[in-house]
This record gives C-alpha cells, sequence and structure tokens, in this order.
C-alpha cells in the first residue's frame, strides 16, 4: 500500500525511477492508442518528439516484437501495437493498472 500513496502523490514517480526518455514517451503513446493505426509523423506531433527522434526510438520497439510496421507506399510506414505480443499484453495491463490507481481504484 506504501507505493500506491507514493505514487499518488507523485504522478511522476515511475519517470523518477526509469527516467523521461523518448522510447517511455514512444511507448506510452503507442499503448494509449492501442487500436489505432499511426505514422511516424503522426507520433512526433502527439508525443512533442522530432520526427528523427521518434524514428531512432522506435526501432528497438520494432525488434521486441511490441509494434508492428505495415509499410504504405514506398516512404510512408504504419505502426500498431502488437496486442498479441506477451510482453505487450503485460505492458498494456501495468499501463492500465496504474490508470486504475490515480483514478482512486475506480474503473473508467
Amino acid at each position: 500500500m506504501a507505493i500506491l500513496t507514493l505514487f499518488m502523490q507523485n504522478p511522476n514517480f515511475l519517470e523518477k525511477i526509469f527516467g523521461k526518455t523518448a522510447q517511455l514517451v514512444v511507448l506510452e503513446y503507442l499503448l494509449d492508442n492501442k487500436d489505432n493505426d499511426t505514422y511516424l509523423s503522426g507520433i512526433a506531433a502527439e508525443t512533442g518528439l522530432s520526427h528523427s527522434t521518434v524514428s531512432r526510438v522506435i526501432e528497438p520497439l520494432l525488434e521486441i516484437k511490441i509494434i508492428n510496421e505495415t509499410p504504405l507506399g514506398k516512404q510512408i510506414r504504419v505502426f500498431r501495437l502488437n496486442k498479441d505480443n506477451d510482453l505487450t499484453k503485460y505492458l498494456l495491463k501495468i499501463n492500465n493498472d496504474l490508470k486504475d490507481m490515480t483514478n482512486g481504484g475506480d474503473k473508467p
């Protein structure tokens, strides 16, 4: 229960543990938009990161298959969270649990 209290008092608790990295920002965006296709420029616009930063940090997520890529034409890359991946399922659960905690335990 102490961890919940600490988290409730400081919503940036995880940021203090893991740091605010571009990869975490992109991952959180993808988790929050799990049912949507998105593009590099869309992720950049929504997160405030540069297009080149998003391009760089998305590669490790592709390698471990947290996200899938579908080419659309010659230059457009479309991304979607890979909800069949066990790691992705776990990350979604953690993300949902943390959101429930910040809402006082109420399910949205």
